[in-house]
């Protein structure tokens, strides 16, 4: 296995639902999913092979054209041509380009200055994040009329909140301009999540959602919208089952694998924002006795064997072609974990970095990564 920068083991009891009762708050509102000041240093010295390969593959927002904001109403086809997997739809991919390319000039920008401390770096990312905020980007739809649309919202708000967590600790940033784009953030988190709550879906959707409001709350100082986010993960771990599988995503039928691990990718950043504001919740058990390991456990095993998917559908899996960010929310997991008991197919997967090309780099640079929505899997 590649050398990893730290690892941390739970070595403590598993915390039970019990002990999550109390509300959870903000303490830190310029606290990131990474330590930022470590991480920075880290990458300046690193010999790393895996890192300085991902290092090599930044982009640069100043290198990136601006982009305009899409106006009126949004309006996404879905992206399957029927129901919830099968052949994907052509019509969609040209409606969600502006929404990645935006994605992918804020957060190439964010890795840039993370790694070499560029101020033309940050000012591109926040000119850019401004620009959508000015024009009231991202709020101009209903679930009714396109649900692609509002699960756009969710993969957008969760890259550019994740994105702005590292962004504010640059104090040459306006602060004005800060302000103003983290209560246009705030104003999208708030309705987006207004729309879960007066639905029923729980699936992989809710804890993208969920990981959205968590970033969102931390850089807003919104307990409101941080501690609904916790509760999202505590809802995704209550509902695994006997072999750690989350049951809605194995109705998925060929993409239930690879629906286990799209789960997850919202799931382990959204643990590592809590675990930053002193929140444990990699350490939080279901009433069941479940933890987030039994779901990643669950996927190596799968991956390793994908008839045990049989016990859930009969179709045969798909996974020989499995996307660069396959991996990605096991960059975070395996600082928390022994490795000696993460699945094999996972330390395997991690063994060349996990290229999110949804964020125009590898996510081994900010030790961890930042969800867009190109190559989404809705």
């Amino acid at each position: 296995m590649t050398k990893r920068i730290s690892t941390w083991c739970i070595t403590a009891t598993l915390i039970s639902s019990s002990a999550f009762a109390r509300a959870a708050t903000v303490s830190n509102p310029k606290a990131s999913y990474i330590d930022v000041q470590q991480r920075h240093k880290q990458l300046t010295e690193t010999k790393d092979p895996r890192t300085t390969q991902a290092i090599a593959s930044l982009k640069f927002c100043t290198k990136l054209p601006p982009v305009q904001p899409p106006t009126g109403r949004m309006i996404i086809p879905p992206h399957y041509i029927s129901g919830g997997h099968g052949p994907i739809n052509p019509a969609e991919a040209p409606a969600t380009r502006p929404y990645n390319d935006f994605e992918h000039r804020v957060t190439a920008g964010m890795n840039q200055w993370l790694v070499t401390s560029s101020k033309d770096e940050t000012q591109c990312a926040q000119q850019q994040i401004d620009a959508w905020a000015q024009a009231g980007a991202l709020l101009d739809y209903d679930p009714k009329e396109s649900s692609q649309a509002w699960y756009q919202v969710e993969w957008t708000l969760s890259a550019i909140a994740i994105s702005e967590s590292v962004l504010v600790n640059e104090p040459s940033l306006d602060p004005a301009q800060v302000k103003r784009d983290i209560q246009w953030m705030n104003k999208v988190a708030h309705r987006t999540v207004d729309f879960d709550k007066a639905g029923k879906q729980t699936n992989n959707h809710h804890y993208w959602r969920g990981l959205a409001a968590v970033a969102t709350g931390v850089i807003s100082s919104d307990n409101n919208l941080f501690d609904w986010g916790i509760g999202v993960y505590k809802q995704a771990i209550n509902e695994l089952d006997q072999r750690g599988a989350l049951p809605q995503e194995m109705a998925r039928h060929e993409r239930a694998i690879h629906y286990q691990s799209f789960a997850l990718q919202p799931l382990v950043p959204l643990a590592q924002f809590a675990e930053q504001q002193h929140v444990p919740l990699y350490q939080y058990r279901s009433p069941t006795g479940r933890t987030i390991i039994d779901a990643a456990n669950f996927l190596g095993q799968a991956l390793a064997d994908p008839q045990i998917i049989k016990a859930y559908t009969p179709d045969e899996q798909l996974v020989d072609d499995l996307g660069a960010d396959f991996f990605s929310f096991a960059e975070f997991y395996s600082h928390h974990v022994d490795p000696a008991n993460i699945p094999a197919s996972i330390l395997k997967g991690l063994s060349r970095p996990s290229f999110a090309t949804r964020i125009g780099g590898s996510t081994t640079v900010i030790d961890g990564y930042v969800p867009t929505s190109s190559g989404k899997q809705p």
